[in-house]
């Protein structure tokens, strides 16, 4: 089973991290879920393959930019690389505790790097955005900017004007999320989701906006408005 610590996906698909092109191989629908899921969300083009030699004629006559293979997929044995459209495509393993010195052992011929299982979202997501900006041919430095707030999806770091705001993990998740919908209410829940990937009390959102706020809005005007009744949004400037 794929347990989650730091469920968390942000943004909009098709928003920030550009058109790159994930195939997911794996069986396991749980696993498979999160991971269309995970990656959707962070803007990635997620497809899937739910077998080893559909995974192989799926990756040679598709431009993808990465792969992310579940090994305890039946019937799979090693990835090969292949090199469609004349560049290789990094390849990140999954591996479960028994597989992981096999699959280490495979690093560096038939994939580029690994994961255990259960998965943690947060190293999911920095692994693969490490192996695309490595990957040929691959933009990886991407700014997001609305008015003085800026962040950098590459180093996961965000600025109000010249002040970088210093955030942890899931306050770059949430400033991300509203800054990708700025002046548009995200309900709590669908801050829950985008943040943790999962239902979250009121209590762990109203905490989390308070400590945004107090990184993002120590100047004037305040730009983390609260919509009572109906949730939070990134102000445009009125």
């Amino acid at each position: 089973m794929a347990a989650v610590e730091d469920r968390v996906a942000v943004g909009a698909p098709g928003v920030g991290a550009g058109t790159e092109r994930v195939l997911v191989v794996a069986s396991d629908e749980e696993l498979l879920d999160l991971l269309r899921t995970t990656l959707g969300l962070a803007g990635y083009d997620v497809e899937h393959a739910s077998t080893g030699p559909e995974a192989v004629d799926r990756a040679r006559t598709t431009p993808f930019d990465l792969l992310v293979v579940d090994t305890g997929l039946p019937g799979l044995r090693h990835i090969p690389r292949w090199a469609p459209q004349e560049r290789e495509m990094p390849v990140l393993f999954l591996a479960s505790g028994g597989q992981v010195d096999m699959v280490a052992s495979e690093v560096g011929f038939s994939g580029d790097d690994y994961l255990s299982k259960p998965l943690r979202v947060g190293d999911l997501l920095a692994r693969v955005r490490l192996l695309l900006r490595g990957a040929p041919g691959v933009g990886r430095h991407k700014v997001l900017a609305q008015g003085e707030l800026r962040l950098d999806e590459a180093t996961c770091r965000a600025w109000r004007g010249e002040r970088e705001l210093g955030l942890g993990p899931a306050e770059y998740r949430l400033l991300r999320a509203l800054l990708t919908r700025a002046g548009t209410v995200l309900s709590k829940e669908q801050i829950a989701h985008r943040v943790w990937g999962e239902v979250r009390d009121d209590n762990a959102i109203e905490r989390l906006v308070s400590r945004l706020r107090g990184k993002v809005d120590r100047e004037s005007p305040a730009l983390i408005r609260t919509q009572r009744g109906f949730g939070y949004s990134l102000g445009v400037g009125d």
